[in-house]
């Protein structure tokens, strides 16, 4: 599935090598002023570069029509239902973007959170383990699930089509064997319950937001700094200040929604839910680890051309098997999270959302071919999945149209990541 198994041309190892070996600087693309860039984003999203801008746009159109139709959409209740439910999806499809931008797939990912909250679950429930230490143990599990795909796939050489979905297979059958068919176990943990059923107190929204526009503004004075002393020329420092008010502005609506009383009986229950704040802090990190570190930057070079990589030192075997691991890793939170909601464990766990996690990237803007996409791209398009399903389901429309609608949309997504890097390709072969 890579995109390196089509060539590249020539001059391509050379240009990895001059990216990779800037490793002080952050790449921002075309520099200038507020309107060199926006004539340079419009630029790109015309040859094709379209990013996230797609599922932006139908997350508001669908966001509207729901509201339309159905009184209980934009509500306080289905807000925050709405972000609990896309939580799970959102950290799988997270996971998966780092495989993915490396052209590979990893379709064992939801039966690896499965399996991981089975082993969780019966080892607080049954062999009566402190909860802290089943967690590690579930963990090392992911890292073990992770380090053995990419063994075989970096260094046998295995298609990781191939090397998942036999995982994927055979990790239902341990389900089946450790908790037995019909089987199902409660999760009884009160701090694993308060993940996706707890929230914050009504300022722990605020501060949430303070240090969001805190680590932004730190991140960014330090890229420009960095740039400067670097003698790289920076972006106009009115990007810098429109990201911090659109931070500001959205995420102060959202808190201020959030932090609005949606309790039926004489309990009142508001302030943000526990998951975003861990669903953002991930978010930040993975982000961090992609754009800013050495291995981040691999991973996009090995994905937009492996052969142009490894003739620059990069070693891309070792970039592989780093990639599987983690988002083996990442698969256990996005599984912690599914009993968090759900409240219990069954045979069948993790079994049904991979696909929907694949769906995820690719709706928000990640490249099956590799070498494109962003963490934040995967949390758009889970976002999208997860309107669709929760307004269909407010409407009491029958779960298949679900699934149509959904295929529908993943199509339609993947028609346009292979349609734009047709028109950036036949861009590059004009210049």
């Amino acid at each position: 599935m890579s995109a390196a198994d089509g060539g590249a041309p020539a001059t391509e190892s050379t240009t990895v090598l001059s990216a990779l070996s800037t490793e002080q600087l952050i790449g921002s693309g075309q520099e200038g002023g507020l309107m060199d860039q926006v004539r340079a984003w419009v630029q790109r999203v015309r040859g094709g570069d379209m990013g996230a801008l797609p599922a932006v746009a139908g997350f508001v159109v669908l966001s509207v029509l729901f509201t339309a139709l159905s009184p209980f959409f934009f509500t306080e209740r289905n807000f925050a239902n709405l972000l609990t439910q896309a939580a799970t999806l959102v950290m799988l499809g997270m996971a998966l973007v780092f495989v993915l931008l490396l052209g590979e797939i990893d379709l064992s990912a939801g039966v690896t959170a499965g399996l991981t909250m089975v082993i969780f679950v019966v080892l607080v429930a049954v062999v009566n383990l402190n909860w802290i230490l089943a967690l590690a143990i579930a963990f090392l599990t992911g890292i073990a699930i992770g380090t053995f795909i990419g063994f075989f796939v970096a260094k046998v050489g295995i298609p990781s089509f191939v090397v998942t979905l036999g995982l994927f297979l055979g990790f239902q059958g341990l389900e089946l064997i450790i908790i037995g068919a019909g089987g199902l176990y409660r999760v009884e943990t009160p701090e694993i319950l308060a993940i996706q059923n707890g929230t914050l107190p009504t300022w722990g929204g605020w501060v949430m937001l303070v240090v969001m526009l805190a680590v932004s503004a730190t991140t960014s004075w330090i890229d420009r700094s960095r740039r400067t002393r670097a003698g790289v020329p920076n972006r106009t420092i009115a990007l810098v200040w429109a990201k911090l008010i659109t931070i500001a502005v959205l995420g102060g609506v959202v808190v201020l929604i959030l932090n609005q009383n949606r309790g039926t009986g004489f309990k009142a229950i508001e302030g943000v839910p526990i998951v975003v704040p861990i669903t953002l802090a991930i978010l930040w990190l993975g982000t961090f680890v992609l754009d800013r570190t050495k291995f981040g930057r691999y991973i996009y070079a090995v994905g937009g051309n492996a052969e142009a990589a490894r003739r620059s030192g990069v070693k891309v075997a070792a970039i592989r098997w780093s990639a599987f691991i983690v988002c083996s890793s990442l698969a256990v939170v996005a599984g912690l999270f599914s009993i968090s909601k759900v409240g219990s464990v069954d045979a069948a766990a993790g079994r049904d959302i991979v696909l929907s996690g694949v769906a995820a990237a690719v709706v928000g803007g990640v490249s099956l071919f590799g070498g494109r996409g962003r963490l934040i791209h995967a949390a758009i398009g889970a976002l999208v999945i997860a309107v669709i399903t929760n307004g269909l389901g407010l409407l009491n429309l029958p779960a298949g149209v679900n699934y149509a609608v959904t295929g529908g949309v993943l199509i339609l997504a993947a028609t346009i990541d292979a349609v734009s890097r047709k028109r950036a390709g036949g861009s590059i072969l004009r210049t």
